[in-house]
């Protein structure tokens, strides 16, 4: 494919892009807008807020590129949602607008916090139930298991970004603070256990069939990330206006949080260490790739989560975790996005939107 800025560049070069568009970019916007909540938190309001513009101008650009694609090239979505290794890719965008809208509430755009999170709702009762039966539970071929990948863990993550936004919201909407209540331990239990299920069944894919280090691509690292976003939903639904369904679980929610939190950091060195084996001892090639930003967004979520544990929970010693855990996801965000800049610039736009072999996100 032509380079971006050469005269031999095809005007069909874009629409192959966008036809070529993988599910999974609204990764980028989970990625910028939790470390923009992260620095938030920390009181670097100049970095949240340029964080916060690459989230919001990133989400409407995505959002544009995805509904010209589902109107001009049908086939291909139909594809990507009968993948049982891509569909799950779907969901980062109810996080993606929900990751948005909590740091956009933070400032005090509740009317817009509310718009995202509803839509996020909505997409996430609709997706829940469709995505399983399109690209796993409605395919003929078995066995799917073999399909299972770390991108299965988005449908988790999903659940609990609607969790955190109605948490978030609740004490803000007094007239809706009973249904948001709900809504929020409602989602949250039900990805808790979507949590055990898709954990159960991936590791029975790592543990059945054979693993190669191109397997263990950069999605994996969401099984963290989903177990961060659980606590981060966790410790928002403690902190929420008293209602009889808060009052009923505070507890409960409370201390599984915290156990939620020790797993996630148990997860951290298992996820390095096969980071090692695929790139160091099998020598696959670190490059960019869209599937990066799931990494970016776990680590960005991890600090986020410490930082609201540690306020809810009175943990001194996690939200230290939390306040150095963001500059270290703030980090790899930056070489991730000069990465992808790189890309773009020497291979064209389109690579930005290439199907690659490598990812399966």
């Amino acid at each position: 494919m032509a380079n971006a800025g050469s005269p031999d560049r095809r005007p069909g070069d874009v629409r192959a892009t966008v036809r070529g568009l993988t599910p999974g970019y609204f990764a980028l916007v989970m990625a910028s807008g939790i470390i923009s909540v992260g620095m938030r938190l920390a009181g670097h309001v100049a970095v949240s807020v340029l964080l916060l513009a690459v989230c919001a101008v990133s989400f409407v650009v995505l959002v544009v590129l995805n509904v010209w694609r589902l109107i001009a090239y049908r086939d291909a979505v139909r594809e990507d949602f009968l993948d049982p290794a891509r569909g799950f890719g779907f969901f980062t965008f109810i996080a993606g607008g929900n990751v948005l809208g909590v740091r956009l509430a933070m400032d005090g755009h509740h009317a817009a916090a509310a718009v995202l999170g509803g839509v996020g709702f909505m997409a996430w009762l609709l997706l829940g139930y469709v995505i399983p039966w399109t690209a796993v539970l409605g395919r003929a071929e078995r066995p799917v298991l073999t399909k299972a990948n770390g991108t299965w863990f988005i449908w988790v993550v999903a659940g609990q970004s609607v969790s955190t936004s109605a948490a978030t919201l609740q004490p803000a909407l007094p007239a809706l603070r009973d249904a948001l209540a709900v809504v929020a331990v409602f989602s949250w239990s039900v990805s808790l256990f979507l949590y055990a299920a898709v954990g159960v069944m991936v590791s029975a894919r790592l543990l059945i069939y054979e693993l190669r280090p191109t397997d263990l691509t950069p999605p994996y690292w969401v099984a963290m990330g989903a177990s961060a976003i659980t606590v981060l939903a966790g410790a928002r639904i403690v902190e929420m206006v008293d209602t009889p369904m808060v009052e009923a679980t505070r507890g409960l929610v409370a201390g599984v949080s915290v156990s939620i939190w020790a797993f996630g950091t148990w997860l951290i060195p298992v996820l390095v260490a096969a980071g090692w084996w695929r790139h160091h001892t099998h020598r696959v090639p670190l490059r960019y790739e869209p599937s990066l930003w799931s990494m970016v967004f776990p680590m960005g979520m991890y600090a986020v989560a410490a930082t609201y544990l540690s306020r809810a929970d009175d943990l001194p010693l996690v939200g230290v975790v939390g306040a150095v855990g963001i500059w270290g996801a703030f980090a790899v965000w930056s070489l991730v996005l000069a990465a992808m800049v790189v890309s773009a610039t020497r291979a064209g736009v389109g690579y930005a939107g290439r199907r690659s072999d490598a990812s399966t996100y």
